[in-house]
């Protein structure tokens, strides 16, 4: 429920056969295609996550607060982002998932090695959690054991109807193609992975352990609900509040390893942001929520470097 990486999609489309192989086991429900889910076609898109305008330089640009997994009604710009998307010359994602090279550079990095070889009884664990999802057997195993436990925490969230399929990030690449507008990366697909995996081999144990008690003491989908929900009303003090709620940090570990996967990398994500401005560009650029929040929360960071930052969404409230 952090980081939601582009190699998850290599699950996700093994979903369909996954379900076909098990006809009498009790999978997550697919989620609907927006064409077949019932009123989303008619209804009039809302604004959801966090919109704020940036000022500097005589331009301006834009920052959403995203969320990589979403629902049918959230596959299309509200009218705020859509007069955002209106009005910039470039979309910026933290990685563009459309570019081959960063496809390829996410398929190198997200294989297994042998030192990512996990204990017997641990791997059982892993396997149990892949059955449990109705994936096929073994369809997993190339990958690295943090990204096979990602996968496999993102396809819990179709048990609430949420799919990676109507993240804000793929919503936004194809109203960008639609449009004619540029897309660029905030960051290497390889600097993301090495944020997400840990290097030591402890460090390492300790994470997919804590990951599988997650997954097998039912923690993960009221958390990512919780999520799902905070971020749909914009509740940026909710977010702020992630860690006291998420169930996820239980030892100093815990609490390292997400602020180097979130806090950490926000210096990187602002300098980025901030330097496609000063190139004379007006920018769109599409940030997880949670990099909205705490002490090195983008919006600060962006303040820090002399823009003049105004909520759009949802308005604050003036009392």
């Amino acid at each position: 429920m952090k980081k939601l990486l582009q190699a998850f999609s290599a699950a996700l489309l093994l979903w369909g056969s996954a379900q076909a192989q098990s006809p009498g086991t009790a999978c997550p429900p697919a989620v609907l295609p927006l064409a077949e889910a019932p009123g989303e076609q008619s209804a009039a898109p809302q604004d959801v996550g966090l919109l704020w305008r940036l000022q500097r330089d005589g331009r301006t640009s834009y920052l959403y607060g995203s969320m990589h997994i979403g629902r049918p009604a959230w596959s299309r710009p509200g009218p705020a982002l859509q007069e955002a998307l209106q009005k910039v010359d470039v979309l910026a994602l933290e990685l563009d998932g459309s570019d081959s090279r960063t496809q390829a550079a996410l398929a190198r990095s997200s294989r297994a090695d042998k030192n990512a070889a996990l204990p017997p009884p641990m791997q059982a664990r892993l396997d149990a959690q892949s059955r449990a999802a109705c994936l096929p057997a073994q369809s997993l195993a190339p990958m690295h054991p943090m990204l096979q436990l990602s996968t496999l925490t993102v396809l819990m969230a179709r048990w609430d109807g949420l799919d990676m399929a109507y993240g804000q990030e793929i919503m936004l690449t194809r109203e960008a193609r639609a449009r004619g507008l540029p897309i660029v990366g905030l960051e290497r697909a390889e600097d993301q992975m090495n944020a997400l995996i840990p290097k030591d081999r402890q460090t390492l144990l300790h994470s997919v352990d804590e990951g599988l008690k997650q997954l097998e003491q039912g923690r993960v989908r009221p958390a990512m609900l919780r999520l799902a929900s905070a971020w749909e009303r914009g509740d940026l003090g909710e977010l702020q509040r992630y860690e006291q709620w998420c169930d996820c940090v239980q030892s100093e570990a815990d609490r390292a390893w997400l602020r180097r996967l979130n806090d950490a990398r926000n210096p990187h994500l602002a300098a980025g942001i901030a330097s496609l401005h000063g190139s004379g560009r007006s920018v769109l650029a599409a940030v997880g929520a949670l990099h909205m929040s705490g002490p090195q929360a983008l919006p600060r960071l962006l303040a820090a470097k002399g823009f003049t930052i105004q909520q759009l969404h949802p308005v604050p409230n003036p009392n």
